[in-house]
Formats: C-alpha cells, sequence, structure tokens
C-alpha cells in the first residue's frame, strides 16, 4: 500500500483495486501510453530532461474536457519555455483523440489509457452511478512532475476553467521554469 488517502475501487459490489491519491514528494508512476497517432509515448523519456505536466480528464468531446484542453493547448509556448511537456490522459482510445484534437486544435499530446491502469496508479478513478449504473470514472486531476521524476504538484477534483493558467503559474512560482 502506498502512503497517501486509499479507498477501495468497485466493479458491481465486487473490491476491485485499492486506488490511492498520490502526494506530493512521491516519484510520479511511470508509463508507457498510446497518444492520437498510435506512437507510444514513455514518461520515463522524459527523465532529466524536462518537467512534464499530467492531466487527467474524464472523456473527449464533452464541454468541461474540451475547455481544458484548448486552454492547455493556448498555454503550450508559455510551458515551453519552462522547459515543460504537457500531456493529457483518459479512457477514450486513440480514434476518438485525434477526432477530438483535430476537431478542437488541441495542440498538447492526447494519450490513450483505455484500460485505466494509469489512471488506477494516479489515483484518479472514482466510482459513480449513471442511470443506475455504476461505471468506474475519471476525477479531473493534474500533476506536476519535475526532471528526476518527483511529483511537485497534485490536484483532485479540479475545475476545468482556468486550471491550465494556474498550473503554469504554479511551475512559475516554484522554479521550475529553469
Amino acid at each position: 500500500m502506498r502512503a497517501g488517502l486509499c479507498y477501495n475501487l468497485r466493479v458491481g459490489s465486487t473490491p476491485a483495486a485499492e486506488i490511492c491519491m498520490l502526494q506530493i514528494g512521491q516519484p510520479a508512476p511511470v508509463f508507457d501510453l498510446p497518444d492520437a497517432d498510435m506512437e507510444m509515448v514513455s514518461l520515463a523519456s522524459y527523465r532529466n530532461r524536462r518537467n512534464v505536466v499530467v492531466y487527467f480528464y474524464p472523456r473527449d468531446n464533452t464541454p468541461g474536457c474540451t475547455l481544458e484542453s484548448t486552454e492547455f493547448s493556448d498555454l503550450q509556448d508559455e510551458f515551453e519555455r519552462c522547459h515543460t511537456e504537457v500531456l493529457g490522459i483518459s479512457m477514450d482510445d486513440f480514434l476518438s483523440h485525434s477526432e477530438f484534437r483535430d476537431k478542437n486544435g488541441i495542440a498538447v499530446r492526447l494519450l490513450s489509457d483505455v484500460e485505466g491502469e494509469v489512471c488506477g496508479s494516479y489515483g484518479v478513478l472514482q466510482e459513480k452511478e449513471l442511470d443506475g449504473v455504476r461505471r468506474n470514472c475519471i476525477q479531473r486531476s493534474t500533476f506536476v512532475i519535475d526532471k528526476r521524476g518527483i511529483i511537485v504538484q497534485a490536484w483532485y477534483g479540479v475545475k476545468a476553467r482556468g486550471h491550465a493558467a494556474d498550473v503554469l503559474q504554479t511551475i512559475r512560482s516554484n522554479g521550475k521554469c529553469k
């Protein structure tokens, strides 16, 4: 069990996994996921080279997720000045990401975690009931990972509007623009 707030994720009435919210100072769980063009992206490839913002969002082509992704895209040049890569992750497949990116002019890389394994390792899955059916959904969350691969900021349950600017400001104020 990891440090931090943990809870059991269920599939129906059966416990499926223990989910732990990540804490500042922990190593970021590494991953290899396909992007919208089916190119594999490895978090480890950024180690000792760039800071990384990883934002998890519930679903492509929804109003909040579109707003958040376009705001991160609009600030991409500013994140670049801070030597920071921005990666968006949802459980949509790469085809959905490709259409979402092209339709909305999204410039950040969108990664596909169809099975939700990376979402689980970051503690962003939550069980919701929709129309009487319980399902595992992504809680909108963001992590700033420094060049050493350490989580330096973690937000769970964020609001989409203005969040990208808040993340950029945090990176700037923490001296991560080097």
